[in-house]
């Protein structure tokens, strides 16, 4: 058995419709059997486990986390949303060895308290584990609640804020796409990177919390390196 783990840097919007980064940590950890090759993962697709495996479909459990928005962060004064767990499911579909689909739905536990649903497409281009090239669209469709929590502007908002007065209703929130590149460097060394823009869409991109204080245009990146353990080797 081999495992690949890795760290590094990387940069998200600090919350939806920000038109500021955070840096925070990004992780890699993967497992193959014997010679076979690492099971392709995007960089931003939640964590998650198979635990139905059908020929080229699989489902199970996802989670992901959702950075806190505080009060005075977009540079006025707005309501709080506090750093959300999110629960859910994926499924893939590989339609070729290549082409490969994904759809997650999480539900914010805490936090946005909100249904968030995130449908992509990957077209993958590899040498076995030598080097990995992947890119595809993205498209994200939230509730009302998730909507609501971080773009609306509520009386007590405006007041704080200056702000006029916006109510949210859930759709479609965002479309854009994802690029990744995974390199080995030597038998146990490589590096691994993506690239992230979204677009916002729907009421989300017409609120003045985005158009005043923000951007309908969301950025992530990141670059880190990686080792592999191989048991039978080490």
């Amino acid at each position: 058995t081999r495992t690949r783990v890795g760290i590094g840097p990387q940069v998200t919007p600090s919350f939806p419709g920000s038109d500021k980064v955070s840096f925070s940590p990004m992780f890699e950890l993967s497992r193959a059997k014997g010679d076979d090759f690492f099971e392709y993962e995007a960089p931003d697709e939640s964590p998650s486990i198979a635990v139905l495996k059908s020929g080229p479909f699989e489902i199970g459990p996802a989670f992901n986390f959702q950075g806190a928005r505080d009060r005075r962060e977009a540079g006025v004064e707005l309501t709080k949303v506090d750093f959300t767990v999110e629960l859910g499911g994926y499924a893939n579909l590989w339609l070729a060895d290549n082409l490969r689909l994904r759809g997650e739905l999480r539900y914010g536990v805490n936090g946005h308290e909100g249904l968030i649903g995130t449908v992509g497409a990957d077209y993958v281009m590899r040498d076995g584990d030598q080097w990995v090239f992947s890119i595809g669209p993205r498209l994200t469709i939230v509730n009302d609640r998730y909507e609501s929590a971080y773009f609306d502007v509520t009386p007590g908002d405006a007041a704080t804020s200056g702000l006029p007065l916006y109510d949210a209703d859930g759709g479609i929130h965002s479309a854009g796409a994802t690029a990744s590149y995974m390199r080995k460097l030597d038998r146990r060394w490589g590096v691994f990177s993506y690239v992230k823009y979204d677009r916002l869409l729907g009421d989300g991109k017409d609120s003045p919390i985005v158009t005043q204080l923000g951007s309908d245009n969301q950025f992530s990146g990141g670059i880190g390196i990686y080792y592999t353990f191989d048991a039978a080797r080490d």
